[in-house]
């Protein structure tokens, strides 16, 4: 007797339910992306009870066809694709066919359509979870397309035990409409929760509506401390919004990447991420993020998991390489006073609010001081007792040249701030004072700016051996005894294909055998290291994300360590020439907004804070 039999077609559509519909926000995820894929311009979500009670979706796409409708409840069918070819480049953001019958074998599913191909007149399709029979019948509806679940896994209550609460849920839910709403620009969203308006989302078609919908989405705090960016290497374009590394979060909830307008996870993507932030953010911070990649649909495979989040792609070193490059150039080239940030505004806004770098509240805060490694502090002989505990200078910004002069005369410093006078302000400013030997204080077009001078000089020093590295090149020394280190054959092969790389990072790797590799020479920072895990790692990253930089951030650790220990300390005296000099070379060096260790460096207080502070005008 055969134990073998076919299961229903209820009982496969459940089974299909557990991958694709897990919770409320699973339900709006896939009728949001087939309202999309269908040309909708506006899309009204109504829910209830986090979901779980209703979720009714409304769109004004092209809608479907009376004698469609019961095909369409159906698993395995969809309009997207008709062949192999289609799937392996893949366009649209639904093409599976399992969504609407697995959701309506959980639920007491209605699908109300019209695609105004004969009449007016819309038709509705009734599904109900039990027997998946379906039911059209004629009902009014305009162009387009209402599904409409009710009472979510009703008769499957084992799944609904492991709902959360209805804040939790809808929350999830929520997070699903902000992601499309940041994918389809040019569609408007609206979220109602039991009743109550949410989000009411036009479509943004300018530069400057795209910018808004952001802000709405991510916080107008993400967008004043954010830079954009579009860098396109054919095939590849990478375009968004990049948090600058003050506006780091303690969990990694504002992060968006988009492949070809799908919302994905991604461990290669955040790995070139975590690669481009890793010298300027604080241990155990998070960026933030909303990025766009484009390419061929047939270099990037969608079809890898039923909810359609991880997609694989064909040459994922170059990817990889890419966006690694555009967002580690993006961030160095950011300078104080440029017109980069997000929307063109400077990094000081009209309130003069930014966000704090540890806790992300929103607080008084300048730009940041990054660009090009030049010169260091004048030599240290210089500031022996020459300048009083508080010695304070005169802006030039805005002071008449009697008073300039005045100044220098008694301070001998006459031709500088003659110079200075006749000069535009810089963006940080000129040097006012020494607070407690540990920071600057500075006047520039915006009000005061604080630096902290250890950590400014720390970054600046970093920068410029990092540059003579590069010039220079990596110093090796060969090991007297090579050192045998048993691998896998694939970590073999990939260590051959990869000679080149280890060369140019001051390693000589040969192979000893099918299962073996010998270290025969290491760069001369890393003699005290553990170079037979530093390369077992280096092999790990290799085939994982076909790249490795852990040889240069080991190097670049020694290096951080280096730059600290000779960087200008605490309770140092500095002359105003000195902390003149420091605050230009601030200017000159990338990513002198923060320290090695991801500190700020500087800070601003506009007049606007400090008028608050004073009570004027009140």
């Amino acid at each position: 007797m055969s134990k073998i039999h076919r299961l229903s077609t209820r009982l496969a559509n459940q089974i299909a339910a557990g991958e694709v519909v897990e919770r409320p926000a699973s339900v709006v995820k896939e009728v949001l992306e087939n309202s999309v894929d269908a040309g909708a311009t506006r899309i009204e979500v109504d829910v209830e009870a986090g979901g779980t009670k209703l979720i009714r979706v409304r769109d004004d796409g092209m809608g479907i066809a009376a004698d469609d409708l019961p095909l369409a409840l159906a698993r395995h069918a969809t309009s997207k694709i008709t062949s192999l070819e289609d799937l392996e480049s893949v366009g649209s953001l639904g093409f599976r066919g399992e969504a609407l019958a697995s959701i309506g074998s959980v639920s007491r599913l209605t699908l109300t359509s019209n695609d105004q191909s004969q009449s007016s007149e819309g038709n509705s399709a009734l599904c109900e979870g039990r027997d998946m029979e379906v039911q059209v019948k004629p009902a009014p509806h305009p162009r387009g397309t209402t599904v409409e679940v009710r009472d979510l896994f009703f008769n499957t209550p084992a799944r609904r035990k492991f709902l959360r609460t209805e804040k939790t849920e809808f929350n999830h839910l929520e997070e699903v409409v902000k992601r499309l709403a940041l994918s389809r620009f040019d569609v408007g969203f609206s979220l109602r929760h039991n009743g109550r308006s949410i989000h009411n989302l036009k479509p943004a078609l300018t530069q400057a509506e795209c910018q808004h919908r952001v802000a709405s989405v991510c916080g107008p705090a993400f967008m004043e401390q954010a830079i954009h960016i579009d860098h396109d290497r054919p095939p590849l374009r990478l375009w968004g919004w990049v948090g600058l590394p003050t506006f780091s979060r303690s969990q990694a909830d504002l992060q968006y990447f988009f492949v070809n307008g799908r919302v994905i996870r991604d461990k290669l993507v955040a790995h070139a991420v975590k690669q481009a932030y890793r010298d300027v953010l604080y241990h155990g911070r998070h960026p933030a993020f909303v990025l766009y990649l484009e390419l061929d649909p047939a270099q990037v495979d969608v079809n890898v998991h039923p909810t359609k989040h991880e997609v694989r792609f064909r040459d994922g070193r170059s990817v990889h390489n890419f966006i690694f490059s555009s967002l580690h150039r993006a961030l160095a080239d950011v300078r104080p006073g440029q017109d980069s940030l997000a929307g063109g505004s400077t990094a000081v806004t009209a309130e003069g609010e930014t966000v704090d770098t540890l806790t992300g509240e929103i607080r008084s805060q300048g730009g940041l001081a990054w660009g090009a490694a030049q010169d260091l502090l004048p030599p240290a002989g210089t500031a022996s007792g020459a300048a009083p505990y508080y010695s304070a200078a005169p802006s030039t910004a805005g002071n008449s040249m009697e008073q300039v002069r005045a100044y220098a005369a008694l301070h001998g410093q006459s031709q500088e701030l003659a110079q200075n006078a006749d000069e535009e302000v810089p963006p940080l400013g000129y040097a006012l004072a020494q607070l407690k030997g540990i920071y600057i204080l500075a006047e520039n077009a915006h009000g005061l700016v604080l630096v902290d001078m250890h950590a400014a000089h720390e970054r600046i020093t970093y920068e410029r051996l990092k540059q003579a590295r590069s010039t220079e090149g990596i110093r090796s020394q060969p090991l007297l005894v090579p050192q045998a280190v048993a691998v896998s054959q694939r970590e073999v092969d990939l260590a051959l294909e990869h000679s080149e790389l280890f060369e140019r990072l001051g390693m000589a790797v040969d192979v000893a055998g099918a299962e073996s590799l010998l270290i025969r020479q290491i760069p001369v920072a890393l003699r005290d290291s553990n170079v037979e895990q530093l390369l077992r790692d280096v092999l790990s990253d290799l085939i994982e994300y076909g790249s490795s930089d852990r040889i240069e951030a080991h190097q670049d650790e020694i290096l951080s360590t280096m730059a600290c220990h000779g960087s200008v300390r605490a309770n140092r005296r500095l002359t105003i020439p000195e902390m003149n000099a420091l605050l230009r070379d601030m200017e000159a060096t990338e990513r002198a907004g923060q320290c090695n260790h991801g500190r700020p460096t500087w800070t601003q207080m506009g007049l606007a804070e400090l008028d608050k502070l004073f009570l004027r005008g009140r």
